[in-house]
């Protein structure tokens, strides 16, 4: 084979492989902005859990109610950044500085803790499987980059308070209020806020009305915090504190 033809091909199977990767590229980023404007009828980890426990006579399909942001209690929207992610408005979808700290840490023999931020917890809940790997938190970087570039923040929130985990069978803000304080999300003093938010990292073993030390620790660092935390969503309708 001739030279020539041997760089025809090269450049032939190149722009093959160019256009295969941009269409896989906007394959991977059109649920996300579709997610900009839609609500998620399901996420990935609720989807895997009922298809692990199809077979049982439990049906681990979570409770939800979907809340716009301004429609859950500004008390919950201070708690959950207090609690989960304080750099949510100054970073990009990653807190260096947490993770800085976590290795540290992690080297200094102290314990491994996360610091995953909310638009990572986000990007996992709606489009990742439940196992721990790298693969799975290179995929999960990727989406946090590209949520963080096509959502507002105030999206980012509301999607997150809607889907995230609070216990058994309980996904998202309005459920976790019904179910432990049988009040609407928009209700939630800032107790009951600080309480729901600091059982987050745990919210399969700790209970906001039966909290154990841990959370009562966590619950009173985190109403410290709340005063310095912003209220997103106030420029689209003010709710009335409790």
């Amino acid at each position: 084979m001739s030279g020539k033809k041997k760089k025809r091909r090269h450049r032939i199977v190149l722009r093959w492989g160019f256009k295969l990767l941009f269409a896989l590229l906007i394959l991977s980023i059109l649920p996300i902005l579709l997610l900009r404007f839609i609500n998620p009828p399901f996420t990935i980890t609720t989807a895997y859990s009922w298809v692990r426990n199809m077979g049982n006579a439990r049906n681990y399909m979570p409770h939800k109610m979907w809340r716009p942001l301004t429609e859950i209690s500004p008390h919950l929207r201070r708690a959950a950044l207090a609690g989960e992610d304080q750099r949510f408005l100054s970073h990009s979808g990653f807190d260096f500085v947490e993770m800085n700290q976590a290795i540290r840490d992690m080297f200094l023999k102290k314990g491994i803790r996360g610091a995953s931020t909310i638009t990572m917890q986000t990007a996992r809940t709606l489009f990742l499987w439940p196992e721990r790997s790298w693969l799975r938190k290179a995929i999960e970087a990727y989406c946090a980059f590209f949520m963080e570039l096509l959502w507002t923040k105030e999206r980012i929130l509301e999607v997150y308070l809607n889907t995230v985990d609070w216990g058994d069978g309980i996904m998202g803000a309005e459920a976790a209020s019904r179910r432990y304080f049988h009040v609407p999300s928009a209700r939630l003093t800032r107790a009951q806020a600080a309480l729901l938010s600091a059982i987050l990292p745990s919210p399969h073993r700790w209970s906001p009305t039966n909290p154990n030390i841990q959370v009562l620790k966590r619950k009173k660092r985190i109403l410290k915090d709340m005063a310095k935390m912003p209220l997103l969503g106030l420029a689209q309708a003010l709710i009335q504190s409790v």
